[in-house]
């Protein structure tokens, strides 16, 4: 068994090009293979000297001149967007704000009526808004490789020069990098870019998220990309997290033959979700709004919802949504699936998903602060109006509708939930994103009908290492031995008592860890909708038996790596 590979036809590589085999290692974040020679992205604008200051009466023009090239850029971002589907169009759009954010313009046109040339106050505007990103960590640093490429575009507009980003190559390759843009991630073609390797990046950042989208097997989080010589011939395995420099060939396309296999078994697959053997295993998507459940209902065959995103579509409010409105939203999900099941998650906004109507104040700590089910205590009738509306909405649904509630540390958390979900006749359960939840599971379990584990936030708090850290990704691996012992702890403390306990974390996306969650006891996996095929037709290879051994092997295991190894030699 292996994960969804990219098939890449001939592989031509420049003679003389090899360097001797090497293996570098990364984080795994799309299975499959690709192979191919080293394909680098073009050369970035070097960073302009501030130079003399510009006369008064030129600097108006010049302002003018620094507005008209970021909204140059926007646009060229903006159509593209309109030309890709899915998670690419929603990034490219995220960036294009960017370069037409009014406190990044306003703070570069200040540098400028104070003298500075258009294309040195673009860069010292964005060394500003950099360093507040990066202050404020989690998904908020990790755009700043998008407000730095905003940056080199601007620049390269205002010096006539070509866009900057990745260049198309003429034979399939493998694209090594330091780090990509979005707006060159989302616009890869999977039959010329077979393969993605970054030095940066985690396994949540827009290098992973739409890499996986297109099916391009990815890998990040590496060291010693710098020294591949561009042309030189490189392996890509995004199921082991390996790099190989100058692969056996006969070994490399045998790799990518397999891969391909396994593509065409995925896009066979319709479910439902169940192991060779006929063990069940309930497949379900992520989503966040009606569309999003609807494409997740007609484009793949996911069984139901294991995750709804409720914030997302109050992220950009300024003030709470009525009860009325928000039932009529939880209803378009409901609708989605009239005869599938539907778990709601309530609001988990907080650190880096912060709500204008529900401010948690400055914190010097954000992902330890303030977020989830904790901004109940702060905002009372928030969680209860929320509630009220999911009732109203699943009483006009024929759906299965259950809630969880995000971040629970305490049983009297879980108490305290469970009995507002009752009284209002719903379902309720808790998510096991914290260490502390994960050990208290059998008591948890006494007040909730079912758990739901949140492999990313587990796993940070677990390893204590922010998810969106690159230095630390190889720390944020769902496969690390301490988190797969959480993992298992609670479905066996589930399985004890007859509740189910699934993973909604980007865990389950991984067709080779999601076999072997499977043997840990998860009951259900909810991914994004693209990776449903891929994670059902994995089930569908391997028996019960098989996920159990390569479940006891992982948790053997030293580190992810020889975890992911012992699981692939029992699973394959």
């Amino acid at each position: 068994m292996d994960g969804i590979g990219a098939e890449n036809g001939s592989v031509q590589v420049k003679a003389g090009a090899r360097a001797g085999r090497r293996v570098l290692a990364g984080t795994a974040v799309v299975p499959g293979a690709g192979y191919g020679p080293a394909l680098r992205p073009g050369e970035r604008p070097r960073r302009p000297a501030r130079g003399t200051d510009l006369p008064a009466v030129d600097r108006p023009a010049e302002k003018q001149r620094f507005l008209a090239a970021a909204e140059a850029v926007a646009a060229r971002l903006l159509a593209r967007a309109d030309s890709v589907r899915g998670a690419g169009a929603d990034v490219l759009r995220a960036t294009a704000g960017l370069a037409t954010d009014r406190g990044w313009l306003g703070a570069a046109g200040t540098l400028i009526d104070a003298g500075a040339p258009a294309d040195s106050a673009t860069a010292d505007a964005t060394d500003r808004f950099a360093a507040v990103f990066t202050e404020l960590g989690g998904v908020m640093a990790e755009r700043v490789t998008d407000l730095e490429d905003i940056r080199d575009r601007v620049i390269a507009e205002l010096h006539g020069m070509p866009e900057p980003g990745v260049p198309t190559p003429s034979v399939p390759s493998v694209l090594v990098a330091r780090d990509l843009a979005p707006a060159d991630t989302a616009v890869l073609d999977p039959t010329l870019v077979v393969a993605i390797a970054t030095t940066l990046g985690g396994p949540t950042g827009h290098t992973s998220i739409i890499a996986r989208q297109l099916g391009i097997p990815c890998v990040v989080g590496v060291s010693g990309l710098g020294d591949i010589a561009s042309g030189a011939p490189v392996l890509v395995d995004g199921s082991a997290g390996s790099v190989e420099v100058d692969p056996d060939p006969g070994r490399a396309r045998s790799a990518v033959a397999h891969s391909a296999d396994v593509r065409r078994r995925t896009a066979s697959w319709v479910g439902p979700g169940r192991t060779r053997d006929g063990h069940p295993v309930a497949v379900l998507a992520n989503v966040q709004d009606g569309p999003g459940a609807r494409a997740a209902a007609d484009g793949s065959a996911a069984e139901g919802v294991g995750l709804f995103r409720t914030e997302l579509a109050f992220l950009d409010r300024d003030t709470e949504p009525p009860v009325e409105e928000q039932a009529q939203i939880y209803r378009e999900v409901f609708d989605a699936f009239p005869d599938g099941k539907v778990v709601v998650r309530t609001l988990d906004a907080g650190s880096d998903k912060p709500m204008r109507f529900a401010p948690t104040g400055e914190e010097a700590n954000p992902a330890l602060g303030v977020r989830g089910y904790r901004i109940a205590a702060g905002h009372p009738g928030l969680l209860e109006r929320q509630l009220d509306a999911i009732a109203a909405a699943s009483r006009t649904s024929s759906s299965e509708v259950l809630v969880m509630a995000p971040m629970i540390a305490t049983l009297a958390e879980a108490a305290e939930f469970a009995a507002a979900a009752r009284a209002r006749d719903l379902v309720p359960g808790v998510m096991v994103e914290v260490p502390a939840a994960a050990l208290l599971a059998d008591r948890i379990l006494e007040h909730v009908d079912f758990l739901s584990i949140g492999t990313n936030d587990l796993t940070q708090y677990t390893m204590a290492a922010d998810r969106m850290s690159a230095p630390l990704a190889g720390l944020t691996d769902p496969w690390q031995p301490a988190v797969l012992a959480l993992v298992a702890r609670t479905a066996a403390d589930g399985a004890r008592v007859g509740k189910s306990v699934g993973v909604c974390g980007e865990a389950a996306a991984d067709p080779l860890l999601a076999c072997v969650l499977v043997g840990l006891g998860v009951t259900s996996l909810s991914m994004a909708a693209s990776a449903v095929a891929a994670t059902g037709s994995a089930l569908a290879s391997v028996d019960l038996a098989q996920c159990r051994r390569a479940a006891d092997a992982a948790l053997a295991a030293a580190d992810p790596s020889a975890a992911r190894q012992k699981a692939t030699e029992i699973l394959r």
